[in-house]
């Protein structure tokens, strides 16, 4: 038992779950020895169970993935985590990466590769499909929006003009339009629809 993977499923769709847990279950050398259906019971279980590995998903209840896998690598180092999810921009996969996944894959892949995942992610390596692998390197040679623009941008998805920006920010107009304009560049648009349509398609807003 002691080369036994034991692996934590967190997912909020039972079925997905109970489907993946079979699949595991059945393969030599694997054990899910928990699920959560939630970011605040993935933390639990995980503090209960010590598994060593975590596969988890990036929307669930009480807890974004991201903070999930942040807050679970502070309190366990050790463990591994693979990310599956349906959500494939740019943006999900840096920063799930960032937080310490050390793999991710989306929800219509084939079980072989869940199992070819888990066994490479758990021998220390890790596990990006290559299309996966193409979206995180588009994504690390483009310039990253300051929180002032993220901001500015997250104003401008909900209708705002520069005026109503500038007193939403406590800012000018002109350093608004300043904001606009480096936005613009590194999103490469060229007007506010199309920032908030490539933001959104980027992962770096999301739909309220």
């Amino acid at each position: 038992m002691n080369d036994t993977i034991r692996i934590l499923l967190a997912d909020d769709h039972p079925p997905l779950r109970a489907g993946l847990a079979s699949i595991l279950n059945a393969q030599s050398g694997m054990h899910v020895v928990a699920e959560a259906g939630s970011g605040r019971e993935t933390l639990e279980k995980s503090a209960a169970q010590q598994p060593d590995l975590l596969i988890v998903d990036l929307r669930m209840p009480d807890g974004d993935g991201i903070e999930t896998i942040r807050a679970l690598r502070q309190a366990n180092p050790a463990v591994k985590v693979l990310v599956l999810t349906t959500y494939d921009n740019e943006e999900d996969i840096f920063k799930a990466l960032e937080a310490g996944a050390r793999g991710y894959i989306l929800k219509d892949t084939t079980s072989d590769e869940i199992i070819r995942a888990v066994r490479e992610i758990h021998a220390g390596g890790r596990f990006l499909p290559p299309a996966i692998a193409s979206r995180l390197a588009d994504r690390m040679i483009r310039p990253s929006l300051t929180p002032r623009e993220l901001d500015v941008l997250r104003l401008v998805s909900r209708g705002r003009s520069n005026k109503e920006i500038a007193s939403a920010m406590f800012i000018t107009e002109e350093t608004v339009k300043s904001h606009m304009k480096g936005l613009f560049h590194k999103l490469d648009v060229h007007d506010r629809a199309e920032a908030v349509s490539t933001a959104l398609q980027r992962g770096l807003l999301r739909l309220e």
